[in-house]
């Protein structure tokens, strides 16, 4: 059984060198160590590190086995093989820059992360090591595997952080739009790259590339296997697949390309500062309603501090709960032994509020209570807690949703295409020397 999205790969230098990416390593192939060490031959200079032929052989043999269980078209062996390659050459710069500006990840990080990739797949770590130990796989090295993806998983964290808040007046325009209430877009892509202050001849080849792949599409060319082939975009191993996006959660000229073409075909080559696109449209649907469930409860809580400890807290509440059930009034109880300030002269009565609106243990006390029942005594940071559920409803929030919707599609239409433009400085900037036959040898 296959599990896990992260593979070991052979250890090529002193200092951890790039993990084979979540999306490639989806396919779930171990390969043994033997494999893994036939070929050590140096495919890739980054800076001061490099890549194996038998690391690239790895990431590759994942990639086939995942187009083979697709049953997609399968592309050349040389251009998926450059793919791959590209793909690792990225990653690698991604952790030289996470170590040189400070990112660091702990033994317990990586604890709770093993812990999270198990519980994923529904089995314990053990089992999970046991599984990998199985396969011939090196657990030390999956270990470091997972310690490398969370070091780039931070540095693209901390460049969206670094971004400029999403103001309201971003959120107003956005809701004002003629493309506000439409539906969702199911979408793939294909970019012909170009590197930044690209000469004429550079643009004028990525549009040649892009108008003869667009050519051999309408001919009849698989899109998912044309992406693996020859995109440019973080996409493209994953068959260029991007996923449900509406019109507002993608860059302008690919929102007027793609809003009037049906499921099923694809755009002409379309520009942009990045290069030429090729956008296919596997599916559309409406956006429907949000409903969402909301509380009206009451509440009493004995707070704990530096005189009231938990255990004298959890006693009081005990006993609070135990006149309760002999038929004290809760607007009585809380008004005169509730710590809540918000809610305590109001007999405790907290409003209106959505599941969420006061954490999770609370939100999980509620959904266990019918109307008018109270809870047992539970516990949360703050103190010791009862809860009286004294009615529900179904409140349309479609308006509020949408609103939150637009300002994450504008984060993260400004993210995507930040960290695009960084990777592909990095990219461009960087020392690379490519050893594959035929290849050119040195960018940067």
């Amino acid at each position: 059984m296959k599990l896990f999205t992260i593979h070991s790969r052979p250890r090529r230098q002193a200092r951890p060198a790039t993990f084979l990416p979540a999306a490639l390593l989806a396919a779930g192939l171990l390969c043994s160590p033997v494999q893994a060490q036939e070929l050590d031959s140096i495919v890739a200079v980054v800076e001061e590190s490099v890549i194996l032929q038998s690391e690239l052989d790895l990431a590759l043999a994942g990639i086939v086995d995942r187009i083979r269980a697709s049953g997609e078209q399968m592309p050349p062996m040389d251009l998926m093989q450059r793919q791959v390659l590209d793909r690792l050459i990225v990653r690698e710069l991604q952790v030289q820059r996470a170590l040189a500006t400070g990112i660091r990840v702990s033994d317990s990080d990586v604890d709770q992360a093993m812990v999270n990739l198990a519980q994923s797949n529904g089995i314990t770590l053990q089992q999970m090591r046991q599984l990998i130990e199985q396969d011939g796989e090196d657990f030390s090295e999956f270990r470091r595997n997972i310690a490398e993806e969370l070091l780039t998983e931070r540095l693209r964290q901390r460049i969206i952080a670094s971004m400029p808040p999403i103001s309201e007046t971003e959120v107003d325009i956005l809701l004002a739009s003629e493309e506000l209430g439409g539906g969702e877009y199911n979408i793939s892509h294909i970019m012909v790259g170009v590197p930044e202050g690209a000469t004429p001849d550079q643009i004028r080849a990525a549009r040649e590339e892009a108008e003869d792949i667009h050519r051999r599409l309408t001919e009849g060319l698989d899109f998912a296997s044309a992406a693996i082939s020859y995109s440019d975009s973080q996409e493209a191993l994953e068959g260029g697949e991007v996923g449900w996006r509406d019109l507002n959660s993608v860059p302008a000229f690919l929102a007027d390309a793609i809003k009037d073409v049906p499921p099923g075909q694809f755009t002409e080559p379309v520009r942009s500062p990045a290069g030429y696109h090729i956008v296919k449209v596997n599916d559309f649907r409406e956006r429907g309603a949000v409903l969402m469930e909301e509380y009206n409860a009451r509440h009493i809580m004995i707070e704990t501090n530096e005189i009231v400890t938990a255990r004298d807290a959890m006693e009081q509440i005990t006993v609070l709960k135990k006149q309760l059930d002999e038929g004290a009034d809760f607007s009585e109880l809380a008004r005169e032994y509730s710590d809540d300030p918000t809610s305590a002269n109001l007999g405790g009565d907290m409003g209106w509020f959505p599941p969420d609106a006061y954490g999770d243990r609370v939100e999980q006390t509620l959904a266990g209570l019918e109307v008018g029942e109270t809870s047992e005594p539970f516990q949360t940071m703050s103190g010791w807690h009862l809860m009286q559920l004294m009615d529900k409803r179904e409140q349309d929030r479609t308006e509020d949703a949408i609103r939150a919707e637009a300002r994450e599609k504008i984060r993260q239409r400004k993210a995507e295409q930040e960290i695009e433009t960084i990777l592909r400085q990095w990219r461009d900037e960087a020392f690379v020397e490519i050893r594959l036959p035929g290849a050119a040898s040195t960018s940067g």
